[in-house]
């Protein structure tokens, strides 16, 4: 069972990150305004789309293949992705100063970042 529980949290954290993939596909205003973006015209909507999108897009993929195959190596992928965006927040928080809406995504990422660790560590290998 200890071992089964990083694989569904991994698989559920793809889940999710597929999700809001969709969400940012679909409707890229209403998930941006969350995040602290606003889409400027064409150009704004398919930036949202393709990098944001794309962000969670190759996260959820990887971390859903990650759990369904029981392949640690393909937890390396959303490992590295979500390592780079709290990298991105840690600059960002030493260069501006630390806003307190930058906690929770900062907590959620080191949550996510230690999850993926885990799963990582713990996952079989094919």
């Amino acid at each position: 069972m200890l071992r089964l529980l990083p694989r569904l949290l991994v698989g559920a954290l793809g889940v999710l990150a597929l999700i809001g993939a969709l969400r940012i596909w679909v409707d890229p205003a209403v998930p941006a305004a969350t995040l602290g973006l606003s889409p400027i015209g064409g150009l704004g909507l398919a930036t949202l789309r393709a990098d944001v999108g794309g962000f969670f897009g190759g996260m959820g993929g990887f971390a859903l293949a990650a759990a369904i195959r029981n392949d640690r190596r393909l937890v390396t992928v959303p490992l590295v992705l979500v390592s780079l965006a709290l990298t991105g927040r840690l600059i960002t928080a030493g260069m501006e100063g630390l806003a307190p809406e930058m906690v929770l995504p900062m907590t959620v990422e080191a949550v996510l970042a230690v999850l993926l660790a885990l799963g990582r560590r713990t996952l079989g290998t094919r």
